[in-house]
This record gives structure tokens, C-alpha cells and sequence, in this order.
């Protein structure tokens, strides 16, 4: 999965084609036509809305998609900017939740050689401790 480019009507059709749904449950389900399911196969981007239809029908969670992409290509931030956040009402969600896929793709990074352990932790903000505990516990997994 490329996470630094989002195609999500690429990703929902490869998550129907690895569920097998037949068409017609889509159809049934979002009470549409077969062309309209077609075009949303097609977009680069979908309505929250159909977004989270996708999800429940699928049983995943394709909003994690996006998350993934702000841990590992949004920019860090600042403790000045941080503290201004920090008087939202918005709900807080803690940056620092790492996926498999997100540990796989840095580890991949390290093993092929395209960066190095500096490099990763300066790039993705991971800590030297969280880097390393990765390369015992997954880089052995990966090497099998």
C-alpha cells in the first residue's frame, strides 16, 4: 500500500475483489446502480459519508488509510503550535499509533537500504527506543 499517494476507489474495489461481495449486495446495500459503484471505483477521493458505508460493509476501516499517511508524511510539530491545540474541544487522539503496515513499510526502509536508522527517526519522529524494540520483535518476522 502506498500511503503517500491515495487512490481510496482503487483500495475499496481491491477490498470487495479480496472479500468477494457481489455486486448486486453493493447495489443493494448503498441503493445505487452498478455504473455509480463503478465510478466511485474509480475516485481518487470519497464523501465521509460513502467512506464509512465502505467501512461497515467491508469491515475496515478505510479512514486509517489517511491516518497512516499523517504518521508518516505530516510534518512534526512544534511545542508552541502544540500548546495552542492543546485549548480545542476538539477530542485528542494520541499521533503515535503504529500499524503493522506502517512498521513493515519503516523496517523496509532500513532492510533494503533506502534509509538508514537516522534517517527514519528523523524523518517519522520515532523514538531511537521504539526503533530498535521493532527491529528485534519484527525484523526477525521479516526475515522469515
Amino acid at each position: 500500500m502506498n500511503f503517500k499517494s491515495i487512490h481510496i476507489g482503487q483500495t475499496v474495489e481491491q477490498g470487495v475483489a479480496d472479500r468477494k461481495i457481489e455486486l448486486f449486495r453493493i447495489c443493494n446495500f448503498f441503493t445505487c446502480t452498478e455504473e455509480e459503484i463503478k465510478e466511485m471505483y474509480q475516485q481518487k477521493s470519497l464523501e465521509t459519508e460513502t467512506l464509512l458505508k465502505w467501512s461497515k460493509l467491508l469491515n475496515y476501516d478505510f479512514f486509517r488509510v489517511y491516518s497512516q499517511h499523517l504518521i508518516l508524511y505530516a510534518p512534526p510539530t512544534t511545542k508552541e503550535r502544540d500548546q495552542k491545540f492543546k485549548e480545542t474541544k476538539l477530542p485528542q487522539f494520541r499521533k503515535n499509533i503504529y500499524t503493522k503496515e506502517v512498521i513493515d513499510f519503516i523496517l523496509e526502509q532500513i532492510q533494503t537500504g533506502e534509509m538508514t536508522k537516522v534517517e527514519v527517526m528523523k524523518k517519522y519522529c520515532i523514538p531511537k527506543t521504539t526503533l530498535y524494540k521493532w527491529l528485534i520483535k519484527h525484523g526477525k518476522q521479516m526475515e522469515s
